[in-house]
């Protein structure tokens, strides 16, 4: 297992998943360098430490403080498990190993965000298992579902978003968090001022370190055009079709979980088609009255992100094979 990013959710990759293939469709050609990688990774890892602290403090998160410790353990032992066989494996060094508790901590930042991402958006009363099942789901993905990039192999789940999928789909008695934890405990300018705080934290990380703003906007503008889509085409009051961008859970989603740089591409256009892939999947999901429609619908577009970039690396070689042999020397 390598330092895979997880975010929402989400942000967990090793410096090998970043390597660049310039010109592949929806293939990341990674700005998210090493650099941009640590530094987003501690602000990242900062902000969501702070919002659970705040949660369970001050703002009302319905979650015992238990759960979030069993998460934590979870993803720190399911994360570092993982190194040691696939270190095993290749004979290599485990990575938390080759520095001090510096990098030690640095290789558990993936694993720290996943599992508080987890922890904060489920709802499993006062349950732990279905916590520690749902993280260690998300860490597993990384490692099992997997494909060729380049010359290494990398994941295209987004690894919170699916170990969140994964457990409503196997425990219908688990839930979101109720959106009103967020702010249950704020009025008047509190409402507006932790909402704020999100966007311009999640706006600033992203445009200095993700790079993902555009993926963001046609995300917000596809979601408001389906919203209308179904206002007409179904009866679907306008209201009610927009109501979930008003949640603090939706703002997470949008600025932490779906502009994961490790399973989102970053070139423009793919970017945009991505974001528009999402918002027309969450439609379609809502028209077939499927709950849960954000993190489904990213899912099921990871899914098809992942295939095709299986299917284009099988291209590959038979592209190669195509190539017109050169008439000359010159040519070459």
């Amino acid at each position: 297992m390598r330092t895979d990013i997880a975010p929402a959710t989400w942000l967990a990759h090793s410096p090998a998943e970043w390597i660049s293939r310039k010109g592949d469709l929806m293939v990341t050609t990674d700005s998210w360098n090493q650099t941009n990688r640590l530094a987003g990774l501690r602000r990242f890892a900062t902000a969501i430490t702070i919002l659970n602290i705040l949660g369970h403090t001050v703002l009302g998160f319905e979650q015992s403080w238990v759960q979030p410790l069993v998460a934590l353990g979870t993803a720190y032992s399911m994360e570092i498990l993982l190194e040691l066989i696939d270190a095993s494996v290749k004979q290599r060094q485990p990575q938390f190993a080759q520095g001090g508790l510096g990098k030690f901590v640095d290789f558990l930042l993936p694993a720290h965000i996943t599992g508080l991402a987890v922890v904060m958006l489920l709802y499993a009363n006062e349950r732990l298992l279905p916590i520690a099942f749902a993280v260690a789901v998300a860490i597993g993905s990384k490692a099992i579902f997997r494909t060729p990039v380049g010359k290494s192999y990398r994941h295209f789940f987004n690894p919170s978003n699916f170990g969140i999928s994964v457990t409503l789909l196997l425990f219908p008695w688990v839930s979101i968090a109720p959106p009103y934890q967020f702010t249950e405990n704020l009025d008047g300018i509190g409402d507006w001022l932790l909402p704020g705080i999100i966007v311009v934290s999640g706006t600033f990380l992203n445009a200095r370190f993700t790079h993902r703003l555009p993926l963001i906007a046609a995300w917000l503008s596809a979601f408001i055009l389906q919203a209308a889509f179904r206002s007409i085409l179904f009866a679907t009051p306008l209201t009610a079709a927009l109501l979930p961008m008003t949640g603090v859970a939706f703002i997470l989603f949008t600025f932490y979980m779906v502009t994961d740089p490790g399973t989102t591409p970053s070139q423009l256009h793919s970017q945009i088609l991505f974001g528009l892939a999402v918002a027309v999947v969450y439609g379609l999901l809502m028209i077939t009255h499927i709950v849960f429609g954000l993190f489904f619908a990213l899912t099921i577009v990871c899914t098809l992100r992942g295939l095709g970039l299986y299917l284009q690396a099988l291209a590959t070689p038979v592209q190669a094979i195509l190539l017109p042999t050169p008439a000359s020397v010159g040519e070459l």
